[in-house]
């Protein structure tokens, strides 16, 4: 917020560092409030020209759209209140950033990107959203392949919501997200939300029965981060690791008791093993996934159910050649600390 009293290279200088390490962290950590607004800064310090000519663009259209989207936000409050849902519903912010992010990478147009209206649904309880979705896919068709249930299956970074976008008024498409005023806190200001309501026992606790999120393994990736600064002597390589794990994708699997670990896209069953315990990594010998047996090399994908077999035997330990194909931090880490 401050940066326009410095000097321009370093301006520059922390705004990449910014958009390169912070807005990530934050995103990881689920504060999208901070995330967003350091994106944003970064952005305007980085690209003035670019930042001020998507400004001009959304002041232009703004109008068009500020009118459509109240018709949707009428509707929808309209089938709730019929259905004896209570709902707060708001239009979702386009921040300028993701706009351009968009432009940039996926070679679209800025019409295309901000005439696509999102509408968000804040309701009280998980069974409300699922309601909510009802009545929504009711009032509107679904846009095939574009549902996400993120309640059932949170995102690294706790964030609960579901995901849809239906053909709404004029056959435009409508994004919505549906999600409690619990998760909705977590979503804004992530990890920092979950612990002041967890220490201020007199804050509006989340009503009703929800799957919310809230016990002690809920941040793992922050332990595991700990973890690897305590492990990693250099700097430069812990600075590596982390910024390799906040910006890459990531990839779902179950443990065969369906619990679901996340790991980086192209990890292996030795991956999944340092995932689960130090010892299972350092003693793996062999692994099972889908029922099949496997090499320790191979890639695991979306939804793959993993089982490790691992060694009884005294000083069983991992092997050097492992460092060729592990995809996680925590795995490159351990072995190398092994060694």
């Amino acid at each position: 917020r401050t940066l326009g009293s410095l000097r321009q290279e370093k301006q520059e200088r922390i705004a990449r560092e910014t958009l390169e390490i912070y807005a990530p962290l934050a995103h990881r950590l689920g504060m999208n409030t901070i995330k967003w607004e350091l994106e944003d800064l970064a952005f305007s310090t980085l690209h003035p020209k670019v930042y001020d000519e998507i400004v001009r663009l959304v002041a232009e259209r703004a109008p068009s759209r500020d009118e459509y989207l109240a018709t949707v936000i009428d509707q929808v409050h309209e089938d709730l209140r019929s259905a004896k849902v209570k709902a707060t519903v708001t239009g979702r912010p386009k921040h300028y950033y993701s706009i351009y992010q968009k432009m940039i990478v996926r070679g679209r147009e800025f019409g295309d990107i901000y005439d696509l209206v999102g509408i968000r649904v804040l309701v009280e309880s998980v069974r409300d959203c699922y309601a909510a979705l009802g009545i929504m896919h009711a009032r509107w068709n679904p846009v095939p392949g574009r549902f996400k249930d993120y309640i059932a299956m949170p995102k690294f970074n706790m964030y609960q919501s579901l995901h849809t976008t239906v053909i709404g008024p004029q056959g435009k498409p409508v994004e919505l997200q549906i999600r409690s005023f619990a998760m909705h806190r977590r979503a804004e200001y992530g990890i920092a939300a979950h612990w002041k309501y967890k220490e201020d026992p007199s804050s509006v606790a989340p009503a009703a029965p929800t799957t919310d999120i809230g016990g002690p393994n809920d941040m793992p990736w922050v332990r595991q981060l700990v973890d690897w600064q305590r492990e990693t002597s250099d700097p430069s390589e812990f600075l590596d690791s982390l910024r390799f794990e906040i910006n890459n994708a990531e990839v779902y699997v179950f443990t065969p008791r369906g619990d679901v670990m996340s790991l980086p896209v192209g990890s292996s069953p030795v991956d999944f093993a340092y995932a689960v315990h130090t010892e299972v990594g350092h003693r793996c010998i062999g692994a099972r996934v889908n029922g099949r047996l496997v090499p320790l090399e191979s890639t695991l994908e979306n939804g793959d159910v993993v089982e490790v077999f691992t060694s009884k035997a005294q000083g069983a330990g991992p092997s050097r050649d492992w460092l060729t194909f592990v995809k996680s931090p925590r795995a490159r880490n351990k072995i190398k600390h092994w060694f």
